[in-house]
């Protein structure tokens, strides 16, 4: 397979899905265990000291442009496929046969990842945006992100808003997970019921890892 091929074929397309999609999964493990700092509840020291390391070393930095790119190509190559699918299908089917072929969320990846993209719009724009636009973010002066987390967690409907994001990953990611491995050639019989279960166990634990927070901040069980 030529690199064209890579971005242009079908299979090509899922293997981008599948590799970006994996790399995508080791990030929210590792976000999740930074962010999991915060029940320290000591004010926000251990949380604050993990992101500046995070942001202020070479290596992480480095790993930052890679997440991005893989997530535009996740994004990308995602909308390409949901196209290229829906051109091919032409009509809708005669009956649907609901959740006997298959479980809604593997129907509704596109609205799913459509919804975890305006969900990472907003937290972006919460704290990854003001925190590298501080001019004093080289001299170790970042922003106080603690202080934020809990400044931005005060407001319900922002609660509410990254709640509802973090069921949209939730059912994204039940999907997902399995999808990548079996995307890259991880799959048969016996592997099957692992990946899917596997693959529910970690939507299930990182959507409570991510939502708790929000939460954990409004109902004031963190200082």
């Amino acid at each position: 397979m030529t690199w064209k091929q890579v971005f242009t074929s079908s299979v090509g397309k899922k293997l981008v899905m599948g590799f970006t999609g994996i790399f995508l999964i080791l990030f929210l493990i590792v976000h999740a265990g930074l962010n999991a700092c915060i029940w320290a509840n000591d004010g926000g020291i251990m949380f604050n000291k993990g992101a500046h390391f995070m942001g202020a070393n070479v290596v992480p930095r480095i790993l930052e442009i890679g997440l991005f790119a893989g997530l535009l190509l996740h994004i990308i190559q995602g909308l390409l496929l949901e196209l290229s699918n829906r051109s091919k299908r032409g009509v809708a089917y005669a009956k649907d046969f609901g959740n006997v072929g298959s479980k809604w969320y593997s129907r509704s990846m596109a609205l799913l990842g459509t919804l975890v993209l305006l969900f990472l719009i907003l937290h972006l724009s919460h704290f990854w945006f003001p925190n590298r636009s501080n001019q004093n973010f080289v001299l170790g002066e970042e922003i106080d992100l603690y202080a934020r987390m809990k400044l931005t967690f005060s407001e319900l409907w922002v609660v509410v808003v990254y709640v509802l994001g973090c069921l949209s990953l939730g059912y994204h990611l039940a999907h997902g997970f399995q999808s990548a491995f079996k995307t890259i050639g991880v799959h048969n019989k016996r592997y099957h019921l692992m990946l899917t279960s596997l693959g529910l166990g970690f939507s299930v634990i990182i959507t409570l890892a991510f939502a708790m927070m929000p939460i954990s901040f409004y109902l004031g069980w963190l200082n």
